[in-house]
């Protein structure tokens, strides 16, 4: 049996019967419909677009002001922005809409050619009333692949169904300093783990013939101080080794359809400025086929944020010769601008030509050209969706910790349940949820059935007592000192008078500082919101078990509470099911079964931090400042228990660079209900070149197992999952010692044996082994099973 395989082929073209010569369409464009081609419009469906906050980097400030469509569309439009998701309207009038505006522009164009339709998909279609699953920082917590695509499968079926060609996610940026506001939209902090997860879920989106765009290429979560585009200092190695590993797995193994480029520079070199990243190492070393395409506002940015371009011109020459093949959302640089630089022999149209070929073979390969989508009522939020949306996020939650195992709680407990966050449906849902990203206002339906923590507690012990005080406020400005002093009392009141209190604390999602997490929503102070810390210190010192419920975006310090709460729940937004997934595993009818894809730090001043540090990456004599997390990357806790025996570690013949190297173990469901386990392998190269982290990822397993059920591992480790990019920038397999650790987390002790491999360093090449492949066996053992 197979544990997750990520070698599967890209997806199939559209259905469609259309015969389309494309090198004869560029052929005959004016170079007005080829640069049409390579623009998207954000445009105004209804006069309620361009209300309210941004939704994206100075987005007011930069949309394009399209007075007349049909002169704006003459020559055609390459791509219509978000069209059905940026505005509270019912589906059937946005697609009625959309088919009026694809109409006008194919009657306006020479060759008739549609615009292709994309739209955010990171937590589901960002539509009005659409399934919200969990965040990505929820995938990773689940470790599991096989259910990320199962997500992906659904949310492809409804972009084919709405007539959606593209979808903007996943994001797949490496977790470096939780400060940073979109650490939410991320998978983790390992490489490996966001490469096969994010994989996946392209995969899944892609089966039903549209398009996923990898975000965001490349280096942006490494930004100064967790600041928002702020600077990248990163070698040439490790970006290389760590952000670019994600993208390099998913380009290779899932075939995406479309790039999107990242805001960052690194070392004063922008990304969308960078031929050596966008051509050649995505192009011609991955062997990368769809289009790049520029994040919001990308291209003018090069001029007015980096200062690399003197003008729109020169931003819009840099770009297209970097690698940009779309300028999005608008054609503020693509359309008069770079217009005016070929014209004026700047820049050849021959150029321009390979954009656009990109550009109408992607449309092809969509059935953008094939029929269209009809206006009619849609179901947004199925059943099969949510019922995929609670299973993800009951994988999703991490018990931290268990003290005296309060948890699960009795059925007749007497619960007190508290916090900002207990009686807030959007407290559950990312910043990139329809709800929290283009902000459905007070007194508008939410769109989808949003059941609140506090709410499914009610439910889940319907012979307690449950009673709710919400504390404080998310954030100290919602609330005076003496509102909050007042608030605090009621809540401690609340806890002194039940048998254990549940708080639930933590983070509102939202943009650019209107949330306390999300895009723009960066942090100085590494702790949890407001006045939540008081409020939860307040409720220990009460006497009564406390149960903290952390609802974040990011993860926080909270090694205060590890001896003193009863139980530490981490839920990284689990979306709309995720109040169900909360209450069942403080009932115990949900077993938690999540990890940590990232570490929960002890303060601020251990950042940035990853496990995937070489020696002096942690606590050492030469410092008098231990960064060691609270938690480590990979810890969660159960209430069964599982022992992990029968390590074996063997090299094939020639045990050189070139060999594969085989790790086998038997897990063991030890206690007395059914659970799952993750089994997490780890490498550590013990002399190199150049230096390597203590530990790093090479595999893992998420095996469900009965009462005294087992099951043998086979892990299957190319020699270049033991590769390093060397001093001269080359991924190559040294020669040497590898030591194995099978273990619960990054840092827990557990089963270790090693290689010696010989031979020569031996340089792997683009055909690089990416994968670990993983089998289990399920065996019999003497262990009898609870009655």
């Amino acid at each position: 049996m197979t544990v997750h395989d990520q070698r599967q082929p890209a997806h199939e073209p559209a259905d469609q019967d259309v015969d389309i010569d494309v090198e004869r369409i560029i052929a005959d464009m004016t170079l007005d419909e080829k640069l049409a081609q390579l623009v998207g419009l954000w445009l105004q469906l209804d006069d309620s677009v361009g209300e309210g906050g941004n939704i994206a980097p100075m987005q007011h400030e930069m949309i394009a002001k399209v007075d007349d469509f049909a002169t704006f569309a003459r020559h055609g439009v390459g791509q219509l922005t978000r069209p059905l998701g940026s505005q509270v309207t019912g589906i059937e009038r946005m697609l009625g809409a959309v088919e009026r505006v694809q109409q006008e522009i194919e009657s306006n164009s020479r060759f008739a050619i549609p615009a292709l339709v994309h739209e955010e998909i990171l937590t589901g279609l960002q539509l009005y009333g659409a399934t919200t699953y969990p965040t990505p920082l929820a995938w990773g917590s689940s470790w599991n692949p096989e259910l990320v695509d199962r997500m992906g499968k659904q949310i492809g079926r409804s972009m084919r169904d709405l007539g959606i060609h593209l979808g903007l996610a996943p994001v797949l940026d490496v977790v470096r300093d939780p400060r940073w506001g979109r650490v939410e939209e991320c998978i983790g902090e390992d490489p490996y783990l966001i490469g096969t997860i994010g994989s996946r879920y392209v995969q899944g989106v892609q089966s039903a013939g549209v398009g996923a765009t990898l975000k965001h290429f490349l280096g942006y979560s490494g930004s100064q101080a967790g600041r928002n585009l702020a600077p990248v200092h990163a070698g040439r190695r490790e970006v290389l080794e760590t952000f670019s590993v994600p993208f390099e797995m998913a380009v290779r193994l899932a075939h995406p359809e479309a790039v999107m480029h990242s805001y960052a520079e690194i070392d004063g070199v922008p990304i969308a400025a960078d031929p050596e990243l966008l051509t050649g190492l995505l192009r011609d070393t991955w062997g990368f086929a769809g289009t790049v395409v520029a994040d919001y506002f990308g291209v003018a940015f090069l001029h007015n944020l980096h200062d690399i371009a003197a003008d729109d011109v020169e931003a819009a020459i840099i770009a297209l010769q970097a690698g940009v093949d779309v300028e999005l959302p608008t054609g503020n640089d693509y359309l008069e601008p770079l217009a005016e630089a070929v014209r004026a022999g700047r820049i050849p149209e021959a150029v321009v030509d390979r954009a656009v070929r990109r550009v109408l073979e992607q449309k092809l390969r969509l059935g953008v050209f094939g029929p269209r989508v009809e206006p009619r009522p849609v179901e947004l939020d199925p059943a099969e969706a949510r019922d995929v949306a609670a299973e993800l996020a009951e994988q999703s939650v991490v018990l931290l910790t268990n003290g005296a195992e309060t948890l699960p709680l009795t059925a007749s407990a007497s619960i007190a349940v508290v916090g900002p966050n207990a009686d807030a449906g959007e407290a559950l849902l990312g910043n990139y949820s329809f709800t929290n990203h283009v902000e459905v206002q007070d007194g508008t339906p939410l769109g989808i059935a949003l059941p609140t923590v506090l709410e499914r507690i009610r439910q889940e012990f319907p012979e307690g007592r449950v009673t709710f005080a919400p504390g404080t406020t998310v954030r100290a400005e919602d609330q005076t000192d003496e509102a909050a002093a007042l608030s605090i009392a009621a809540a401690v009141a609340a806890a002194r008078a039940a048998e254990v209190c549940v708080a639930v604390v933590g983070d509102r999602a939202g943009l650019f500082g209107r949330g306390t997490v999300g895009e723009g929503s960066d942090i100085e102070e590494l702790e949890l919101p407001g006045r939540q810390r008081d409020l939860v210190d307040a409720l220990i010192a009460t006497g009564t078990p406390v149960v903290v419920v952390l609802l974040t975006g990011r993860p926080y310090p909270v090694a205060r509470w590890e001896s003193s709460a009863a139980a530490i729940i981490q839920a990284f937004f689990p979306g709309e099911e995720g109040a169900a997934a909360i209450a069942g595993v403080l009932s115990g009818r949900v077993n938690p079964s999540g990890r940590l894809p990232v570490s929960m730090p002890k303060s601020a001043g251990g950042q940035p931090y990853t496990y995937r540090h070489p020696r002096l990456g942690g606590a050492n004599p030469v410092s008098n400042i231990n960064p060691a997390p609270a938690f480590p990357f990979g810890h969660g806790l159960s209430y069964t228990t599982f022992r992990h025996s029968d390590l074996q570690v063997e090299v094939a013949a020639p045990a050189d660079t070139s060999s594969t190297i085989t790790v086998s173990c038997t897990v063991e469901n030890t206690g007395h209900r059914a659970g799952a386990d993750v089994v997490q392998l780890y490498v550590r190269d013990v002399a190199a070149s150049v230096t390597r982290p203590l530990r790093q990822l090479v595999g893992w397993a998420r095996v469900q197992l009965d009462p005294g059920a087992a099951a043998a591992i086979r892990f299957t480790v190319p020699a270049d999952r033991l590769a390093l990019v060397g001093r001269g920038l080359r991924w190559q397999v040294e020669p040497g010692e590898f030591v194995f650790t099978v273990a619960p987390s990054a840092t827990a002790g557990g089963l270790t044996d090693s290689v010696v491999l010989g031979g020569d360093v031996r340089e792997t090449g683009p055909e690089r082994e990416l994968v670990t492949d993983v089998e289990l066996e399920r065996i019999p053992t003497a262990l009898p099973a609870a009655v």
